[in-house]
Protein backbone atom coordinates (compact mmCIF):
# COMPACT_ATOMS: atom_id res chain seq x y z
CA UNK A 1 0.00 0.00 0.00
CA UNK A 2 1.14 3.55 -0.70
CA UNK A 3 2.11 5.69 2.28
CA UNK A 4 0.00 8.83 2.74
CA UNK A 5 2.18 11.80 1.78
CA UNK A 6 1.50 15.53 1.77
CA UNK A 7 3.45 17.53 -0.81
CA UNK A 8 5.46 20.20 1.02
CA UNK A 9 5.05 23.09 -1.38
CA UNK A 10 7.02 26.26 -0.80
CA UNK A 11 5.49 29.69 -1.50
CA UNK A 12 5.45 29.96 -5.29
CA UNK A 13 7.84 32.93 -5.27
CA UNK A 14 10.48 30.75 -3.57
CA UNK A 15 11.07 28.79 -6.76
CA UNK A 16 13.18 30.09 -9.66
CA UNK A 17 11.21 31.54 -12.53
CA UNK A 18 10.04 28.37 -14.32
CA UNK A 19 10.60 27.42 -17.92
CA UNK A 20 7.61 27.90 -20.23
CA UNK A 21 6.85 24.16 -20.18
CA UNK A 22 6.95 23.91 -16.36
CA UNK A 23 3.42 23.53 -14.89
CA UNK A 24 4.39 25.16 -11.56
CA UNK A 25 1.39 27.52 -11.47
CA UNK A 26 -1.08 24.65 -11.80
CA UNK A 27 -0.09 23.29 -8.36
CA UNK A 28 -1.41 26.49 -6.78
CA UNK A 29 -4.60 26.76 -8.85
CA UNK A 30 -7.82 26.85 -6.79
CA UNK A 31 -9.62 24.14 -8.78
CA UNK A 32 -6.99 21.98 -10.44
CA UNK A 33 -4.27 22.40 -7.81
CA UNK A 34 -5.54 19.60 -5.58
CA UNK A 35 -5.44 17.15 -8.49
CA UNK A 36 -1.90 18.21 -9.45
CA UNK A 37 -0.67 17.87 -5.88
CA UNK A 38 -2.43 14.53 -5.50
CA UNK A 39 -0.58 13.08 -8.47
CA UNK A 40 2.78 13.94 -6.94
CA UNK A 41 1.73 12.68 -3.52
CA UNK A 42 0.69 9.33 -4.99
CA UNK A 43 4.12 8.94 -6.59
CA UNK A 44 6.00 9.99 -3.45
CA UNK A 45 3.97 7.50 -1.45
CA UNK A 46 5.48 4.68 -3.51
CA UNK A 47 9.09 5.77 -2.89
CA UNK A 48 10.79 3.53 -0.33
CA UNK A 49 13.79 5.71 0.55
CA UNK A 50 17.49 4.91 0.56
CA UNK A 51 20.82 6.52 -0.24
CA UNK A 52 20.28 8.08 -3.68
CA UNK A 53 17.23 9.14 -5.67
CA UNK A 54 17.17 10.43 -9.23
CA UNK A 55 14.21 12.50 -10.36
CA UNK A 56 13.93 12.68 -14.13
CA UNK A 57 12.09 15.88 -15.06
CA UNK A 58 12.57 17.69 -11.75
CA UNK A 59 11.40 21.06 -13.13
CA UNK A 60 11.25 23.58 -10.29
CA UNK A 61 12.16 20.98 -7.67
CA UNK A 62 8.68 20.59 -6.14
CA UNK A 63 9.47 17.16 -4.70
CA UNK A 64 12.82 18.00 -3.12
CA UNK A 65 11.51 19.06 0.30
CA UNK A 66 9.85 15.64 0.58
CA UNK A 67 12.67 13.62 -0.97
CA UNK A 68 15.28 14.99 1.38
CA UNK A 69 13.41 13.29 4.24
CA UNK A 70 13.70 9.90 2.53
CA UNK A 71 17.09 9.95 0.77
CA UNK A 72 20.64 10.99 1.63
CA UNK A 73 21.38 12.33 -1.86
CA UNK A 74 19.07 13.93 -4.44
CA UNK A 75 19.98 13.91 -8.12
CA UNK A 76 17.98 15.47 -10.93
CA UNK A 77 17.95 15.22 -14.73
CA UNK A 78 15.83 17.54 -16.87
CA UNK A 79 15.83 18.60 -20.51
CA UNK A 80 14.91 22.26 -19.98
CA UNK A 81 15.16 23.33 -16.33
CA UNK A 82 17.78 25.86 -15.25
CA UNK A 83 19.82 23.38 -13.21
CA UNK A 84 22.07 26.05 -11.69
CA UNK A 85 19.23 28.23 -10.41
CA UNK A 86 17.19 25.34 -9.05
CA UNK A 87 20.22 23.85 -7.31
CA UNK A 88 21.16 27.22 -5.84
CA UNK A 89 17.63 27.68 -4.50
CA UNK A 90 17.65 24.41 -2.60
CA UNK A 91 21.28 24.65 -1.49
CA UNK A 92 20.29 27.89 0.26
CA UNK A 93 17.59 25.96 2.16
CA UNK A 94 20.02 23.30 3.29
CA UNK A 95 18.76 20.74 0.77
CA UNK A 96 21.80 19.88 -1.37
CA UNK A 97 21.09 18.54 -4.83
CA UNK A 98 23.08 17.38 -7.83
CA UNK A 99 21.21 18.60 -10.91
CA UNK A 100 22.01 18.54 -14.58
CA UNK A 101 20.40 18.69 -18.01
CA UNK A 102 19.93 15.61 -20.15
CA UNK A 103 17.62 12.90 -21.43
CA UNK A 104 16.27 9.74 -19.83
CA UNK A 105 17.24 7.97 -23.06
CA UNK A 106 20.95 8.49 -22.38
CA UNK A 107 21.64 9.27 -18.74
CA UNK A 108 25.07 10.50 -17.54
CA UNK A 109 25.29 8.19 -14.52
CA UNK A 110 27.22 5.00 -13.76
CA UNK A 111 25.62 1.58 -13.57
CA UNK A 112 23.94 0.60 -10.32
CA UNK A 113 23.98 4.09 -8.80
CA UNK A 114 20.44 4.77 -7.55
CA UNK A 115 17.94 3.28 -5.12
CA UNK A 116 15.03 5.04 -6.84
CA UNK A 117 14.34 6.64 -10.20
CA UNK A 118 11.29 8.90 -10.04
CA UNK A 119 9.45 10.31 -13.06
CA UNK A 120 6.29 12.37 -12.60
CA UNK A 121 4.40 13.22 -15.80
CA UNK A 122 7.44 12.63 -18.02
CA UNK A 123 7.09 9.35 -19.92
CA UNK A 124 3.93 10.37 -21.79
CA UNK A 125 6.12 12.86 -23.68
CA UNK A 126 8.19 10.04 -25.21
CA UNK A 127 7.04 8.23 -28.32
CA UNK A 128 5.93 4.62 -27.83
CA UNK A 129 8.99 3.26 -29.63
CA UNK A 130 11.26 5.10 -27.15
CA UNK A 131 9.74 3.65 -24.00
CA UNK A 132 11.71 0.40 -23.81
CA UNK A 133 15.01 2.23 -24.28
CA UNK A 134 14.07 4.62 -21.47
CA UNK A 135 13.33 1.77 -19.08
CA UNK A 136 16.53 -0.01 -20.08
CA UNK A 137 18.46 3.11 -19.11
CA UNK A 138 16.62 3.26 -15.80
CA UNK A 139 17.42 -0.38 -15.13
CA UNK A 140 21.07 0.28 -15.91
CA UNK A 141 21.46 3.08 -13.36
CA UNK A 142 19.48 1.28 -10.63
CA UNK A 143 21.06 -0.79 -7.90
CA UNK A 144 19.91 -4.42 -7.79
CA UNK A 145 16.53 -4.33 -6.08
CA UNK A 146 16.15 -0.61 -6.85
CA UNK A 147 12.82 0.84 -7.89
CA UNK A 148 11.29 2.93 -10.66
CA UNK A 149 8.26 5.00 -9.70
CA UNK A 150 6.49 6.82 -12.51
CA UNK A 151 3.26 8.72 -12.91
CA UNK A 152 1.44 9.31 -16.21
CA UNK A 153 -1.98 10.70 -17.14
CA UNK A 154 -4.69 8.24 -18.10
CA UNK A 155 -5.68 8.86 -21.70
CA UNK A 156 -9.33 9.92 -21.53
CA UNK A 157 -11.52 12.52 -23.19
CA UNK A 158 -12.12 14.23 -19.84
CA UNK A 159 -8.40 14.75 -19.38
CA UNK A 160 -8.09 16.35 -22.81
CA UNK A 161 -10.96 18.72 -22.03
CA UNK A 162 -9.51 19.66 -18.64
CA UNK A 163 -6.16 20.55 -20.13
CA UNK A 164 -7.87 22.63 -22.82
CA UNK A 165 -9.55 24.63 -20.05
CA UNK A 166 -6.04 25.36 -18.78
CA UNK A 167 -5.00 26.54 -22.24
CA UNK A 168 -2.87 23.45 -22.86
CA UNK A 169 -3.33 21.23 -25.93
CA UNK A 170 -1.96 17.91 -24.73
CA UNK A 171 -2.07 16.44 -28.23
CA UNK A 172 0.97 18.56 -29.03
CA UNK A 173 2.93 17.11 -26.10
CA UNK A 174 1.64 13.64 -25.12
CA UNK A 175 2.64 10.84 -27.47
CA UNK A 176 2.35 7.72 -25.30
CA UNK A 177 -0.62 6.48 -23.27
CA UNK A 178 -0.45 4.88 -19.84
CA UNK A 179 -0.80 1.51 -21.59
CA UNK A 180 2.27 2.17 -23.76
CA UNK A 181 4.30 3.03 -20.68
CA UNK A 182 3.19 0.05 -18.59
CA UNK A 183 3.79 -2.34 -21.48
CA UNK A 184 7.38 -1.16 -21.85
CA UNK A 185 8.04 -1.23 -18.10
CA UNK A 186 6.85 -4.83 -17.89
CA UNK A 187 9.30 -5.83 -20.63
CA UNK A 188 12.30 -4.51 -18.69
CA UNK A 189 11.49 -4.56 -14.97
CA UNK A 190 9.46 -6.52 -12.44
CA UNK A 191 6.06 -5.05 -11.58
CA UNK A 192 5.24 -4.39 -7.94
CA UNK A 193 1.93 -2.65 -8.61
CA UNK A 194 0.11 -0.12 -10.73
CA UNK A 195 -2.34 2.16 -8.95
CA UNK A 196 -4.78 4.71 -10.27
CA UNK A 197 -5.99 8.08 -9.08
CA UNK A 198 -9.65 8.79 -9.73
CA UNK A 199 -11.38 12.04 -10.55
CA UNK A 200 -14.17 13.60 -8.52
CA UNK A 201 -16.73 12.21 -8.54
CA UNK A 202 -15.08 8.78 -8.74
CA UNK A 203 -17.58 7.65 -11.35
CA UNK A 204 -15.77 9.89 -13.85
CA UNK A 205 -13.00 7.29 -13.89
CA UNK A 206 -9.23 7.22 -13.46
CA UNK A 207 -7.26 10.34 -14.40
CA UNK A 208 -3.72 9.33 -13.41
CA UNK A 209 -1.71 6.13 -13.10
CA UNK A 210 1.34 5.39 -10.97
CA UNK A 211 3.63 2.47 -11.74
CA UNK A 212 6.00 0.89 -9.21
CA UNK A 213 8.59 -1.47 -10.72
CA UNK A 214 11.86 -2.95 -9.45
CA UNK A 215 15.13 -4.22 -10.87
CA UNK A 216 15.56 -7.85 -9.92
CA UNK A 217 18.38 -8.36 -7.43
Amino acid sequence: MSRPVTLKLLPIESYPRPEHSDPLKFYYAPIFGKMYRGRVELCLGECTGGQRVLEVGYGSGLTFTNLQEMYDEIYGLDLDADAGKVQQTFDAMGIPTQLTNGSVLEMPYPDGHFDTVLLISILEHLKPEQQVKAFEEMRRVLKPGGQVVYGVPVERRLMVVMFRLLGYNIREHHFSTEKDVARAAEQVLEKVRIIQMYGRPKMTGAVYEVGHFVKKA
